[in-house]
């Protein structure tokens, strides 16, 4: 007994006419009725009582409509759930992000855009530091990441899509002997104690930047790990540092923010992700990051 054995079936139960179940499955009576002979012959016993005018159901026949009703939705649930899932409206989206992404709302752009299209698909936020996020799509812990350009080297396996860039701001304490001024230029910053991203690669593009524009008067006193702490570092007076555009916004007390004229230090955000992407869930969202 087959899937075909249950839906010729079930027309003939439903219709109680062999005719209008043929003409239902688009195949001729003859070879409809032969089917449910068969299938009786496989069962061992009627499961229908063929009259002139019409068709009856024998108790076993409406044993087997129940059944063979739940067995066909049961397959029409999963056909429908297979091909949702193909389609990536179903299935799971791991992002990971480090602070520019939500201080942009690139991040929150892009989730919210496949949300609505995929309500059904579940979302996973993680803030990673970048070398983490790189390490966790490569391994398939993490399926997209958000991430600054740190490192020049890629993996070959991955896929980095620049999808903003910014210029810096330099924050401090209104404290700060610099406070007053309107926008910075980078000679300014020569021996200030500066406060910078911790990163695993210390020669980072920004350190090899500002070692070309301030020489030996490039002072790094500390290395921090997150966003908020350098925002806090600075306001407390134990450094300046160089952050994204879009971190001014947000508004802490006791803590400035200043231009800085410089074309050259520019702050980025990649999209990073697996070049051979399996989930099709995955590759929706992708697919909605890029139109």
């Amino acid at each position: 007994m087959d899937l075909r054995h249950l839906k010729y079936f079930q027309a003939v139960a439903e219709e109680r006419h062999f005719g209008r179940a043929a003409e239902r499955l688009n195949i001729v009576q003859p070879a409809l009725s032969m089917q449910i002979k068969a299938l009786e012959a496989e069962l061992g016993g009627p499961l229908l009582i063929r009259t002139s005018r019409r068709v009856e159901l024998t108790d076993a026949g409406k044993l087997l409509q129940a059944e063979a009703m739940r067995t066909l939705e049961h397959m029409e649930h999963t056909r429908l759930a297979v091909e949702r899932s193909i389609r990536g409206e179903t299935g799971r989206v791991r992002v990971g992000f480090a602070g520019n992404a939500v201080f942009s709302g690139r991040l929150m752009q892009d989730v919210r855009a496949f949300h609505q299209a995929y309500p059904d698909a579940e979302i996973i936020c993680q803030e990673l530091a970048p070398q983490l996020q790189n390490e966790a799509i490569q391994n398939g812990t993490l399926d997209v990441g958000y991430m600054p350009d740190y490192y020049p080297d890629h993996d070959s396996s991955l896929m980095y899509e620049s999808v903003g860039e910014w210029g810096r701001v330099v924050v401090m304490s209104s404290e700060h002997p610099l406070a007053d001024k309107e926008s910075l230029t980078v000679d300014m910053l020569a021996n200030e104690p500066l406060i910078m991203y911790s990163i695993n690669d210390a020669d980072s593009e920004l350190d090899r930047q500002l070692q070309k524009l301030l020489g030996d008067s490039l002072h790094i006193a500390w290395r921090i790990s997150s966003s908020l702490s350098v925002l806090a570092m600075a306001g407390a007076g134990l450094g300046i540092a160089l952050v994204p555009a879009p971190l001014a916004q947000v508004a802490i007390p006791g803590v400035v923010y200043r231009v800085l004229d410089s074309k050259a230090l520019t702050a980025n955000l990649m999209l990073v992700s697996r070049k051979d992407e399996p989930s099709a869930a995955v590759q929706a969202y992708l697919t909605h990051t890029r139109s």
